[in-house]
Formats: C-alpha cells, structure tokens, sequence
C-alpha cells in the first residue's frame, strides 16, 4: 500500500538516499506485504517512478498516484 505523506518531524530518513526528510516536506510511505515500511523523499520517488510532475489549474504539481 502506498500513501504520500507530510514529514511533521525531523528524524524520518529516506530509505533511497538516506537524508533525514525536512519539517513540511512530502514522502512516499510504502507498506510491504511482510510488515515493513518503505519512506522515499520526492527526489528518490521521481527517480524511482513513484511520482510524476502532472499539470493542473495551470501549475506543476507532484502526485504519488501514478499508474503501475
């Protein structure tokens, strides 16, 4: 299961490049079949194809719900 989310603490680290996620900032959570847990920044998801720039009302934004 993959849920985007909003970092409200300092101390999650990227399990892709490994920096801690900044207040405010979105990431991929993705919850694997074995019980674990998967946190990807932005620019790890991008990389990886987790998340995609799309246009909407006239502006660039990010979305977690791309097409497998």
């Amino acid at each position: 299961m993959r849920c985007g989310c909003i970092a409200i603490i300092e101390t999650i680290r990227c399990d892709g490049c490994g920096r801690f996620l900044e207040y405010c900032e979105q990431y991929l959570m993705i919850k694997e079949k074995e019980g674990e847990v998967l946190r990807f920044c932005t620019e790890c998801c991008l990389s990886r194809g987790y998340a995609r720039y799309i246009v909407e009302k006239g502006k660039n934004v990010i979305t977690f719900l791309v097409e497998e």
